[in-house]
């Protein structure tokens, strides 16, 4: 016969309620707290496209062919 899937639950790495408590132990744990290049003080400056893509660009539509086109798109 078929054998029904089992769960078991895992004990969580946290000794206490504090988070602070994960910090700095890297390993399987540690989560997002294991990887300093995802803390937000290594976040880049925001990009800034060059001439040529700029340039490439489309104009944007203006506010009278936004609605005529929300229209279209809200009709059933």
């Amino acid at each position: 016969g078929q054998q029904e899937q089992q769960f078991n639950i895992l004990p969580h790495p946290a000794k206490s309620n504090d988070t602070a408590d994960l910090v700095g132990r890297p390993g399987r744990d540690a989560g997002l707290t294991s990887k300093p290049e995802f803390h937000a003080y290594h976040a880049r400056d925001p990009h800034v496209p060059s001439k040529d893509i700029l340039n490439s660009l489309e104009a944007p539509l203006s506010r009278e062919e936004l609605h005529r086109r929300e229209e279209e798109l809200n009709k059933k």
